[in-house]
């Protein structure tokens, strides 16, 4: 049986992946583990995870493949320096000793941190590149046997997008955008202008965008973008400072759009609304522009994505409206962290496999990849910690009382089997509540998550419902769609438009308000009793109570944290906000019932992300 480990770090998002003759065993994400979001460090106790679980060495491996080619990293740094020095010196001159130092010599690197971590030399370490392992992770897990592929991020070596056919097992790269054009780091720029964390705020822009007007559109257009016939496109360089400084954009862009960048703590006004709603219009054309033009080259019905861009769930709900593609299948972790599973498995293929495995509906286990805890490891952990607790044997029983408590509008910490690979939980390490009450989105963002008022939440409804709730006729179990909520369950069918944030927040929209954004629309987590029965067992059950097959869904976590992974972190989690219960498990834990002493200021742990 082959063994490959595929590991991606040294940038953000550092995770490592198993895969055993081409099938994904497991993935893991540094941050979960030392809590510290975007961890970008080796995955060293992610690795330690994996050999634990399936009871493996690195003796056992046959190859471990790290996500990019670093020379290839290294020769855009020294051209970029080059092409504008002597401007950029200070940024040139923080990266080098790192780059000569360590990441020049990475194979050597990698060999020494798995001798120091694991007491072996190992040293059969091979490189991928970055936008190929992309597309390695958008296609080999997807249920196609040929495939149009889209990549676009920030930047890898030195591709920013990348276009891509595929049949069988084979990958071609038929087109390219290079640094420094790029529609990731564009999307960045405005994140920073906004004032959220680049690499991170990404879906805050987007998730405020919908309450702004496009206004600023045609001066985006007209000053920073330039879009030619076959859909490439080029940045207007002026205005952006990432080539050769330390941040995104520079005093050009703030005096374009004739205000400074935007302070963490600066009230959000219509403004910042405005100029999200615009730079989401852009991107969203211009990436359909490509998905046209990538049809147009590639003739396949079937489209695969992954890259940071396709985490952009509003422009992905708009795929198959404005393009010819009639199936769609998007990696799950389709930022950096993914390309551990894409390191690996374009290995695979290559060197190992002639024929390759496909299953439906995907071959990523419903991304619930990671680690996971039964009653008697739960128990010990919630000892420890010294919590009072109550063990309901029966599932149906502990799924009736969950479900009450919701109907009582309470906020519920849902802490069940493997947990998920990639940005979303999907129901393992879950908050949950009840979509139909309108203080619930205001709840959940101000008392449990700490973060912003405007922020959406998910819906996770029942598969076979999707379709009576949402303009959708399709399974989005990965979150990674946006679909508008059905005319018959809104109030107000007419979106309108108020210059008053606020006013937009708390208006009731539908008869699922706290899930209803604010143009109406929903980030659509669709649940199977195939790939997560319990789960889809509680939505069930409060479907059968309440007429509505939908629960509030958002990770378990706060913000600036990294969502839960350990029923310590769980309980940890639990006693620093103001959840009501924690479902851990079988085990059953109160709030009230938990003794004064071991409450904790959570909030001040983490700063906003």
């Amino acid at each position: 049986m082959t063994k490959i480990i595929g590991i991606s770090c040294y940038f953000h998002d550092s995770a490592a992946c198993l895969i055993e003759d081409g099938k994904i065993i497991s993935a893991l994400q540094e941050e979960r583990f030392t809590r510290n979001k975007h961890d970008p460090n080796f995955p060293t106790n992610s690795i330690k995870k994996i050999f634990k679980i399936h009871n493996i060495s690195l003796k056992d491996l046959d190859a471990i493949v790290f996500y990019e080619k670093p020379f290839l990293k290294f020769e855009r740094l020294l051209e970029t320096y080059i092409k504008n020095s002597p401007k950029g010196f200070i940024s040139f001159k923080t990266a080098l000793p790192i780059w000569v130092k360590e990441k020049l010599y990475l194979k050597k690197m990698i060999i020494n941190e798995l001798h120091n971590n694991f007491n072996y030399k190992y040293d059969r370490i091979f490189f991928s590149q970055h936008h190929l392992s992309h597309a390695a992770s958008a296609y080999y897990p997807s249920p196609f046997d040929e495939a149009a592929i889209l990549i676009a991020d920030g930047v890898g070596e030195w591709s920013t997008t990348s276009m891509w056919s595929a049949k069988n097992k084979e990958l071609i790269n038929l087109k390219n955008i290079n640094f420094p054009h790029s529609i990731g780091l564009l999307y960045s720029s405005f994140t920073q202008y906004l004032g959220f964390k680049v690499n991170s705020g990404e879906y805050k822009m987007m998730g405020l965008a919908p309450f702004g007007k496009p206004i600023f559109k045609q001066k985006i257009y007209d000053e920073l973008v330039n879009i030619y016939d076959d859909s490439s496109f080029e940045l207007n360089l002026k205005y952006f400072n990432y080539e050769t400084g330390l941040t995104m954009i520079n005093n050009k862009f703030e005096e374009l759009f004739k205000k400074k960048t935007r302070s963490t703590s600066d009230k959000i006004e219509n403004f910042h609304a405005n100029i999200a709603s615009s730079i989401q219009e852009v991107t969203e054309e211009i990436y359909l522009n490509m998905l046209s033009h990538l049809k147009s080259i590639s003739s396949s019905e079937n489209l695969c994505l992954a890259g940071g861009v396709a985490l952009n769930c509003v422009a992905n709900g708009k795929i198959k409206n404005k393009t010819k593609f009639k199936n769609i299948w998007i990696q799950p972790a389709s930022g950096d962290a993914g390309g551990c599973i894409g390191a690996a498995l374009s290995y695979y293929y290559k060197y190992v496999s002639n024929e390759r495995i496909v299953k439906h509906p995907d071959s990523m286990n419903g991304s619930y990849l990671g680690t996971s805890y039964d009653n008697i490891e739960i128990e010990e952990d919630l000892n420890k910690e010294d919590a009072i607790f109550e063990y309901i044997e029966d599932d149906n029983k502990l799924i009736s009382i969950t479900v009450d408590n919701l109907i009582n509008k309470k906020a519920i910490g849902w802490f069940q089997g493997r947990m998920e690979f990639g940005p979303r939980a999907l129901g393992n390490r879950s908050i949950i509540a009840d979509p139909r009450d309108l203080n619930m989105q205001k709840k959940l963002n101000l008392k449990i998550k700490f973060r912003e008022s405007f922020r959406p939440f998910a819906p996770s409804v029942l598969e076979e419902e999707v379709s009576n709730y949402f303009d959708y006729n399709d399974i989005s179990p990965y979150m990674l769609m946006v679909a508008q909520v059905k005319k018959k369950h809104l109030f107000n069918v007419e979106y309108k438009y108020s210059d008053n944030l606020i006013d937009k927040i708390n208006e009731k929209r539908s008869s699922i308000p706290s899930i209803t954004h604010v143009d109406n629309s929903a980030r659509l987590h669709t649940v199977s009793q195939n790939t997560n029965n319990k789960f889809f067992q509680l939505i069930k059950s409060f479907h059968e109570k309440t007429g509505v097959p939908i629960l509030i869904n958002t990770s378990f976590n706060i913000r600036g944290e990294p969502i839960v992974e350990s029923p310590r972190d769980a309980y940890r989690c639990f006693m620093g906000t103001n959840l009501d219960i924690l479902v851990c498990g079988n085990y059953l834990i109160y709030k009230n019932k938990q003794k004064k002493s071991l409450k904790v200021n959570y909030k001040d742990q983490f700063e906003l992300d």
